[in-house]
Protein backbone atom coordinates (compact mmCIF):
# COMPACT_ATOMS: atom_id res chain seq x y z
CA UNK A 1 0.00 0.00 0.00
CA UNK A 2 1.20 3.70 -0.83
CA UNK A 3 2.38 5.95 2.26
CA UNK A 4 -0.87 8.96 2.00
CA UNK A 5 0.80 12.38 1.72
CA UNK A 6 0.99 13.15 5.09
CA UNK A 7 2.28 10.05 5.89
CA UNK A 8 5.19 10.95 3.54
CA UNK A 9 5.98 13.97 5.03
CA UNK A 10 6.08 12.71 8.02
CA UNK A 11 8.91 10.20 7.42
CA UNK A 12 11.03 12.45 5.35
CA UNK A 13 10.72 14.52 8.42
CA UNK A 14 12.17 11.96 10.26
CA UNK A 15 15.19 11.66 7.93
CA UNK A 16 18.20 13.11 9.44
CA UNK A 17 20.74 13.35 5.93
CA UNK A 18 19.81 16.40 4.72
CA UNK A 19 20.71 15.53 1.50
CA UNK A 20 18.58 12.73 1.42
CA UNK A 21 15.54 14.97 2.91
CA UNK A 22 16.30 17.77 0.21
CA UNK A 23 16.28 14.96 -2.09
CA UNK A 24 12.98 13.45 -0.90
CA UNK A 25 11.22 16.44 -0.52
CA UNK A 26 11.81 17.69 -3.72
CA UNK A 27 10.47 14.17 -5.20
CA UNK A 28 7.05 14.38 -2.61
CA UNK A 29 4.04 13.59 -5.27
CA UNK A 30 1.71 16.25 -5.52
CA UNK A 31 -1.06 13.45 -6.49
CA UNK A 32 -0.35 11.55 -3.42
CA UNK A 33 -3.43 9.91 -1.78
CA UNK A 34 -4.40 12.37 0.71
CA UNK A 35 -6.64 11.71 4.15
CA UNK A 36 -7.07 14.82 5.89
CA UNK A 37 -9.29 13.54 9.00
CA UNK A 38 -6.59 10.54 9.75
CA UNK A 39 -4.71 11.31 13.07
CA UNK A 40 -0.95 10.40 13.05
CA UNK A 41 1.16 9.58 15.86
CA UNK A 42 4.15 11.85 16.39
CA UNK A 43 7.30 9.89 16.78
CA UNK A 44 10.17 10.71 19.19
CA UNK A 45 12.75 12.73 17.51
CA UNK A 46 11.46 14.86 15.22
CA UNK A 47 13.05 16.56 13.17
CA UNK A 48 15.30 14.43 12.19
CA UNK A 49 18.79 16.19 12.08
CA UNK A 50 22.63 15.49 11.65
CA UNK A 51 25.30 15.02 14.32
CA UNK A 52 26.51 18.35 12.70
CA UNK A 53 26.29 21.30 13.12
CA UNK A 54 26.65 22.23 16.70
CA UNK A 55 23.20 24.10 17.65
CA UNK A 56 23.88 27.30 19.93
CA UNK A 57 22.52 30.56 20.91
CA UNK A 58 22.12 32.72 18.10
CA UNK A 59 23.98 35.08 20.26
CA UNK A 60 27.31 32.92 20.22
CA UNK A 61 27.25 32.96 16.66
CA UNK A 62 30.41 34.76 15.25
CA UNK A 63 29.84 37.85 12.28
CA UNK A 64 32.25 37.68 9.58
CA UNK A 65 33.06 40.17 6.52
CA UNK A 66 31.67 38.91 3.51
CA UNK A 67 34.43 40.31 2.08
CA UNK A 68 36.35 37.65 2.81
CA UNK A 69 35.92 33.67 1.25
CA UNK A 70 35.17 32.46 4.78
CA UNK A 71 32.93 35.40 5.52
CA UNK A 72 30.57 34.78 2.53
CA UNK A 73 30.77 30.80 3.23
CA UNK A 74 29.56 31.48 7.01
CA UNK A 75 26.53 33.60 5.67
CA UNK A 76 25.45 31.18 2.88
CA UNK A 77 25.95 28.38 5.61
CA UNK A 78 23.61 30.05 7.95
CA UNK A 79 20.70 30.18 5.51
CA UNK A 80 22.15 27.22 4.07
CA UNK A 81 20.58 25.72 8.02
CA UNK A 82 17.56 27.87 7.44
CA UNK A 83 16.60 26.40 4.36
CA UNK A 84 16.74 22.74 6.00
CA UNK A 85 14.57 24.23 8.82
CA UNK A 86 11.69 25.59 6.43
CA UNK A 87 12.43 21.72 4.79
CA UNK A 88 11.01 20.79 8.11
CA UNK A 89 9.04 23.62 8.81
CA UNK A 90 6.70 22.91 5.80
CA UNK A 91 6.98 18.93 6.12
CA UNK A 92 5.37 19.22 9.47
CA UNK A 93 2.84 21.78 8.43
CA UNK A 94 1.50 18.71 6.33
CA UNK A 95 1.57 15.59 8.73
CA UNK A 96 0.51 17.44 11.85
CA UNK A 97 -2.37 19.38 11.77
CA UNK A 98 -5.46 17.10 10.50
CA UNK A 99 -8.62 18.80 9.24
CA UNK A 100 -7.92 21.29 6.80
CA UNK A 101 -8.93 21.66 3.25
CA UNK A 102 -7.57 19.38 0.56
CA UNK A 103 -5.67 22.68 -0.85
CA UNK A 104 -3.86 23.18 2.84
CA UNK A 105 -1.82 20.46 2.06
CA UNK A 106 -1.29 20.71 -1.54
CA UNK A 107 -0.67 24.04 -0.66
CA UNK A 108 2.42 23.01 2.11
CA UNK A 109 3.73 20.29 -0.21
CA UNK A 110 4.55 22.91 -2.53
CA UNK A 111 6.41 24.75 -0.37
CA UNK A 112 8.32 21.69 1.12
CA UNK A 113 9.20 20.86 -2.43
CA UNK A 114 10.89 25.08 -2.74
CA UNK A 115 12.72 24.90 0.22
CA UNK A 116 14.30 21.82 -0.73
CA UNK A 117 15.05 23.38 -4.19
CA UNK A 118 16.85 26.10 -2.45
CA UNK A 119 18.77 23.94 0.53
CA UNK A 120 20.05 22.30 -2.50
CA UNK A 121 21.34 25.26 -4.58
CA UNK A 122 22.77 27.19 -1.26
CA UNK A 123 24.70 23.47 -0.42
CA UNK A 124 26.54 23.00 -3.57
CA UNK A 125 27.17 27.04 -3.48
CA UNK A 126 28.75 26.71 -0.50
CA UNK A 127 30.32 23.43 -1.95
CA UNK A 128 32.38 25.78 -4.29
CA UNK A 129 33.22 28.02 -1.86
CA UNK A 130 34.96 24.93 -0.49
CA UNK A 131 33.05 24.42 2.69
CA UNK A 132 29.87 21.84 3.61
CA UNK A 133 26.99 22.16 5.37
CA UNK A 134 27.89 21.04 8.98
CA UNK A 135 30.88 22.89 9.26
CA UNK A 136 29.90 26.13 11.48
CA UNK A 137 27.40 26.35 14.39
CA UNK A 138 24.02 27.34 14.05
CA UNK A 139 21.04 27.94 16.22
CA UNK A 140 17.54 26.37 16.27
CA UNK A 141 15.17 28.86 16.51
CA UNK A 142 13.22 28.55 13.88
CA UNK A 143 12.09 24.99 15.60
CA UNK A 144 11.70 26.30 18.81
CA UNK A 145 8.59 28.11 17.51
CA UNK A 146 7.34 24.95 15.22
CA UNK A 147 7.68 23.25 19.07
CA UNK A 148 5.71 26.28 20.50
CA UNK A 149 2.71 26.36 17.98
CA UNK A 150 2.49 22.50 17.43
CA UNK A 151 -1.03 22.24 19.21
CA UNK A 152 -2.68 25.01 16.99
CA UNK A 153 -2.31 25.31 13.36
CA UNK A 154 -3.66 29.29 13.88
CA UNK A 155 -0.87 29.79 15.89
CA UNK A 156 1.30 28.11 13.54
CA UNK A 157 0.28 29.66 10.25
CA UNK A 158 0.59 32.86 12.36
CA UNK A 159 3.87 32.63 14.04
CA UNK A 160 5.67 31.16 11.18
CA UNK A 161 4.77 31.69 7.88
CA UNK A 162 3.75 35.07 9.02
CA UNK A 163 6.87 36.23 11.39
CA UNK A 164 10.20 34.28 11.04
CA UNK A 165 9.43 33.33 7.77
CA UNK A 166 8.38 36.69 6.89
CA UNK A 167 12.01 38.38 8.45
CA UNK A 168 13.28 36.69 5.57
CA UNK A 169 11.58 39.04 3.24
CA UNK A 170 13.25 41.72 4.94
CA UNK A 171 16.64 40.67 5.19
CA UNK A 172 16.88 39.55 1.74
CA UNK A 173 17.61 43.07 -0.05
CA UNK A 174 20.92 43.55 2.45
CA UNK A 175 22.12 39.89 1.99
CA UNK A 176 21.80 40.54 -1.99
CA UNK A 177 23.85 43.43 -1.32
CA UNK A 178 26.31 42.27 0.40
CA UNK A 179 26.87 39.35 -1.55
CA UNK A 180 26.98 41.85 -4.66
CA UNK A 181 29.43 44.17 -3.12
CA UNK A 182 31.92 40.90 -2.67
CA UNK A 183 31.35 40.52 -6.37
CA UNK A 184 29.35 36.97 -5.68
CA UNK A 185 26.95 37.03 -8.31
CA UNK A 186 26.21 33.49 -8.50
CA UNK A 187 24.91 33.91 -4.79
CA UNK A 188 23.13 36.83 -4.97
CA UNK A 189 20.80 35.28 -8.14
CA UNK A 190 19.96 32.66 -5.73
CA UNK A 191 18.91 34.74 -2.99
CA UNK A 192 16.79 36.63 -5.80
CA UNK A 193 14.91 33.34 -6.56
CA UNK A 194 14.75 32.43 -2.78
CA UNK A 195 12.93 36.04 -2.44
CA UNK A 196 10.14 35.43 -5.46
CA UNK A 197 9.74 31.80 -3.95
CA UNK A 198 9.31 33.06 -0.09
CA UNK A 199 6.82 35.85 -1.30
CA UNK A 200 4.39 33.29 -2.26
CA UNK A 201 5.09 31.13 0.56
CA UNK A 202 4.26 34.06 3.58
CA UNK A 203 1.33 34.11 1.06
CA UNK A 204 -0.22 30.94 1.84
CA UNK A 205 0.88 31.71 5.48
CA UNK A 206 -1.45 34.68 5.09
CA UNK A 207 -4.14 32.59 3.31
CA UNK A 208 -4.52 30.17 5.48
CA UNK A 209 -4.55 32.01 8.57
CA UNK A 210 -7.19 34.55 7.42
CA UNK A 211 -9.17 31.42 6.59
CA UNK A 212 -8.53 29.89 10.06
CA UNK A 213 -9.47 33.20 11.76
CA UNK A 214 -12.76 33.01 9.58
CA UNK A 215 -14.14 30.17 10.17
CA UNK A 216 -13.18 30.55 14.04
CA UNK A 217 -15.04 34.18 14.06
CA UNK A 218 -12.10 35.75 14.87
CA UNK A 219 -10.11 39.24 13.84
CA UNK A 220 -6.92 38.55 12.33
CA UNK A 221 -5.18 41.56 13.78
CA UNK A 222 -6.44 40.88 17.02
CA UNK A 223 -6.01 37.24 16.84
CA UNK A 224 -2.60 37.92 15.61
CA UNK A 225 -1.45 39.94 18.39
CA UNK A 226 -3.03 37.93 21.19
CA UNK A 227 -0.98 35.20 19.48
CA UNK A 228 2.22 36.91 19.30
CA UNK A 229 1.45 37.32 22.88
CA UNK A 230 0.98 34.12 24.53
CA UNK A 231 4.00 32.20 22.13
CA UNK A 232 6.42 35.03 22.87
CA UNK A 233 6.96 36.05 19.49
CA UNK A 234 9.86 38.41 17.90
CA UNK A 235 8.56 41.81 17.40
CA UNK A 236 9.75 42.54 13.79
CA UNK A 237 12.21 44.59 13.27
CA UNK A 238 13.04 46.99 10.69
CA UNK A 239 14.35 47.58 7.68
CA UNK A 240 11.11 45.88 6.38
CA UNK A 241 10.36 45.47 3.24
CA UNK A 242 7.14 46.31 2.31
CA UNK A 243 7.30 45.90 -1.16
CA UNK A 244 7.77 42.05 -0.43
CA UNK A 245 5.07 41.87 2.53
CA UNK A 246 2.48 43.65 0.50
CA UNK A 247 2.87 41.14 -2.49
CA UNK A 248 2.36 38.34 0.32
CA UNK A 249 -1.01 39.38 1.45
CA UNK A 250 -0.03 41.32 4.45
CA UNK A 251 -2.65 44.74 4.88
CA UNK A 252 -1.98 47.89 5.02
CA UNK A 253 -2.92 47.93 8.50
CA UNK A 254 -0.63 45.60 9.46
CA UNK A 255 2.29 47.13 7.70
CA UNK A 256 1.49 50.38 9.33
CA UNK A 257 1.43 48.41 12.85
CA UNK A 258 5.83 47.58 12.06
CA UNK A 259 6.32 50.94 13.04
Amino acid sequence: MTATLRHQALAILCERDPDRKAAAARALDPDAALDPAELLVEPSGIPGRPDRPALVDPAQLESRSVQTTAGRAALIHAIVHIELNAIDLALDAVWRFPGMPHDYYRDWLTVAREEALHFSLLRDHLQRLGHRYGELAAHGALWEMAERTKGDVLARMALVPRTLEARGLDASPQVRRKLLGAGDRDGAAIIDLLLRDEIGHVAIGNRWFRWLCTRRGEVPEAAYAALAAAHRAPRPRGPFNLAARRAAGFSENELAALG
